[in-house]
């Protein structure tokens, strides 16, 4: 059954971990999924004035000179605003993107209100059997295909939306649930790793969102 309510997949590139400590954005890709399908794509360098530390330019190739002639990073939050309008999101490592999501757009004077969820929380329930639930080892676990150069916003965007359709796919052909949209993929991220059979079982009765 298709799963028309499209979610923002989303990934940030930064200066360092977390806003609380004056990291900022140096980077953002969001992928729209609908269906399992990408049917949309934004993505940008952001410009703030914050200089990227030498072993960030190392991760993930994005130097000072790049972001030097990148759009103000208001302008390019203003623009992924718009991008994603009223979709509730996902990120993989969701706790990291949203505090940047929340700071990034507060500072474009934006209100955030976006529901998140993650899928590394997701990929941690339904396949415990990973040996790791990294971004790259989660897909290469799965099968899925490797998208462009890790630790750019828009190749991690690319396959976390990937993995997110095969988490999707598999709530409804393994375990019965007619439409696993945002509502019950947050519920599902919620459960305890004990309970979560019990809790796919009581929702493959019914549509949960």
């Amino acid at each position: 059954m298709p799963i028309n309510t499209p979610i923002a997949v989303i990934d940030f590139e930064t200066t360092g971990m977390t806003p609380a400590q004056g990291a900022r954005a140096t980077e953002v890709a969001i992928v729209l999924l609908q269906d399992g399908q990408v049917v949309d794509r934004f993505q940008s360098l952001m410009r703030t004035g914050v200089y990227i530390p030498s072993f960030i330019t190392q991760l993930t190739g994005i130097t000072n000179a790049m972001v030097a002639d990148a759009p103000a990073a208001e302008d390019v939050m203003r623009d992924a605003a718009r991008f994603v309008g009223s979709a509730p999101m996902v990120a993989h490592n969701a706790s990291f993107d949203s505090k940047f999501w929340c700071a990034e757009m507060q500072m474009a004077g934006i209100a955030a209100r976006h529901p998140f969820a993650c899928t590394v929380l997701l990929s941690r329930r339904l396949y415990p059997e990973a040996r790791s639930h990294s971004l790259g080892n989660i897909i290469d676990h799965l099968g899925l295909p490797r998208a462009g150069r890790a630790h750019r916003a828009l190749a991690d965007a690319e396959m976390a939306a990937s993995l997110l359709a095969r988490i999707q796919q598999d709530l409804q052909s393994r375990w019965g649930i007619a439409r696993p949209g945002h509502e019950l993929l947050s519920g599902l991220q919620r459960c305890a790793k004990p309970g979560v059979a019990k809790w796919l079982a009581q929702h493959s009765l019914g549509d949960a969102g």
